[in-house]
């Protein structure tokens, strides 16, 4: 269904508003469709984006500011959402033994083992979500998102 009729507009776009309303409608159709997956481990996607972050930090910590920084959501309370995951046991917090102005955060075992399992939830949602588009649409769709934030 094209985005005229999902947003039941019928005053006609520019080419230029009807790209950005479609990114953005679609982005939360996929918010939308992925939630219950988040939902099921008690978090939101700020938090698997956390945890995600964490992972790729290969065991060594992450300050703060790290976090915020690599954030798909950057307007996230990431203080908050630490918190919770530190009540789940999924990651911890200390500080810094040479700067005791800066916290670092860890993934934990626990947090790595729940990861991959929200991982696999999230990967069979994506999945279903794009089955209309083939590799090579996904490539070319992804270079230009990628150009438009150059």
């Amino acid at each position: 269904m094209n985005i005229e009729k999902s947003i039941k507009n019928s005053i006609p776009l520019s080419s230029e508003a009807r790209t950005t309303v479609n990114i953005l409608y679609t982005s939360r159709f996929i918010e939308d469709q992925s939630a219950p997956v988040y939902k099921e481990y008690g978090i939101t996607a700020a938090h698997f984006n956390i945890l995600r972050i964490l992972r790729g930090q290969k065991g060594q910590p992450a300050n703060l500011s790290t976090i915020q920084e690599r954030m798909i959501d950057r307007s996230s309370n990431t203080t908050r959402l630490i918190d919770k995951l530190i009540l789940k046991n999924w990651v911890t917090r200390q500080i810094c033994p040479s700067n005791r102005r800066k916290i670092e955060v860890n993934i934990t075992d626990l947090g790595l083992e729940k990861l991959l399992e929200i991982d696999r939830g999230v990967e069979q949602t994506l999945t279903r979500i794009l089955s209309n588009l083939t590799e090579k649409e996904m490539g070319q769709l992804n270079t230009l998102l990628d150009k438009v934030r150059a």
